[in-house]
């Protein structure tokens, strides 16, 4: 078998390098099933009522993180939350913050 062949086994063992222009990930490419929170270093903290549920903060995300039901704001996702602030940034009212994460998980704590 070549390199660019696959048979389905061993896949996960493969560098960047090998997978052929066009391969097709067969479970998904998404990150849904994946925590990527851990890599933050800064937390958003949410003022709901500061908030106005304009909604540029779940537009602007990268991550989709912005947890929302029947069009209102309903939190964070911190599972895939990677704290890079694009949502603080694009929030015109100060309902959203930044602060570092050890911070929060001391809040936490209490």
């Amino acid at each position: 078998m070549s390199k660019y062949e696959f048979d389905g086994s061993d896949y996960e063992n493969w560098k960047p390098s090998d997978f052929p222009v066009g391969y097709v990930c067969p479970e998904g490419g998404t990150s849904k099933n994946c925590y990527t929170g851990g890599w933050r270093s800064d937390r958003p903290v949410w003022d709901s009522e500061k908030c106005t549920n304009c909604m540029l903060c779940w537009m602007y995300c990268p991550d989709s993180s912005i947890e929302v039901k029947d069009g209102q704001m309903t939190g964070i996702d911190l599972f895939h939350c990677k704290g890079c602030g694009v949502c603080v940034q694009e929030c015109k009212f100060g309902a959203l913050e930044l602060i570092p994460e050890t911070e929060a998980q001391e809040k936490e704590g209490e």
